[in-house]
């Protein structure tokens, strides 16, 4: 059943083919709205969530952008424009992760590790920021990680892109509310993604032992996150980053 704050809305999921971007596009779909599925190189994977988002009874389509680059994000926005309509609300999801120590932390891995995650955001947000300035209606939700909030030996590009993607959260939220633009982020620990298929087993086991719920979390609980921070349920919150991560991390 479509849900109020969802109805005839118009979501851009970025990274949405896979994980916790696909679980967000069929989550949001769920509630009623029209779903845009961003994908970079996996347009096999988009296509079947564009079909499990249809089974939903709502509009879909694909949308292949590198998110780091400019002018691809621009052709992506006009595209959705054009065939959804003005975009109501944002998903910043698509980033990658490498699992290197820090002999093999190259200026090649930084920048791409930083251009994805974190330019990346700034991209795709102010290709959809003047366009909710005009309508005087926007939320966006940005997938950071429990990454930038303890320490990644194995992943300190990634660490510091997350944590950057928490400050711009921060002063973007502060930036733009006067505009009735709504700006949360989600801090999700272990889940259940492709990420976690190269990880050896004892590693997982050590992750798994140090978090308090004792499980991995699963791409829908992560999902019903967004769903929250995207609604009318959250609309006193601006600014904020969600934990989600049974417990392995936990903020005052």
């Amino acid at each position: 059943m479509s849900e109020p704050d969802f109805e005839n809305r118009t979501i851009l999921v970025t990274g949405g083919s896979r994980g916790i971007g696909r679980a967000c596009c069929t989550r949001l779909a769920k509630a009623g709205a029209r779903i845009a599925i961003n994908y970079h190189s996996r347009a096999d994977a988009a296509i079947e969530t564009a079909r499990l988002v249809k089974e939903m009874g709502v509009e879909a389509m694909t949308v292949q952008a590198n998110v780091a680059d400019e002018a691809s994000v621009a052709e992506m926005v006009a595209s959705v424009n054009n065939r959804l309509g003005p975009i109501d609300m944002l998903v910043n999801n698509a980033g990658i992760f490498e699992y290197v120590d820090h002999q093999h932390t190259t200026l090649d891995h930084w920048k791409r590790t930083i251009d994805v995650n974190l330019t990346g955001l700034y991209l795709v947000t102010w290709a959809v920021k003047e366009q909710m300035i005009r309508r005087k209606f926007g939320r966006i939700v940005n997938m950071s990680s429990i990454s930038a909030l303890r320490p990644r030996p194995y992943g300190i590009a990634y660490a510091a892109s997350k944590a950057g993607m928490i400050a711009f959260t921060q002063s973007t939220a502060d930036a733009l509310i006067p505009y009735n633009i709504r700006m949360n982020a989600v801090a999700p620990g272990l889940v259940e993604t492709e990420i976690i298929d190269d990880v050896d087993q004892p590693l997982l086991d050590r992750l798994i032992d140090q978090t308090p719920m004792k499980r991995i979390g699963t791409v829908e609980e992560i999902a019903d996150v967004v769903h929250y921070l995207l609604s009318e349920a959250s609309r006193f919150m601006m600014g904020q980053t969600l934990v989600a991560s049974g417990g392995r991390v936990m903020l005052p």
